[in-house]
């Protein structure tokens, strides 16, 4: 049996430039590390990793400004 994928709620503050976030994020242990990843969180609100399969998702009512 599969573990189901971490989700991991995130605010505006989070997000760096346009709309990514870095996966591996500083909270995973480093053993368990794979390339860093930046995931688009700002077209759908939420995007997941190809490595690890954790979900960024933003937290309700967060919304992102446009530059």
């Amino acid at each position: 049996m599969s573990t189901p994928p971490a989700v991991i709620e995130v605010t505006a503050q989070d997000v760096q430039g346009p709309g990514v976030l870095a996966c591996p994020n500083p909270k995973m242990v480093l053993w368990s590390s794979h390339p860093r990843v930046f995931i688009d969180v700002a077209t759908t609100g939420q995007g997941k990793c190809p490595y690890c399969g954790t979900v960024y998702r933003l937290k309700a009512g967060e919304t992102l400004h446009a530059h």
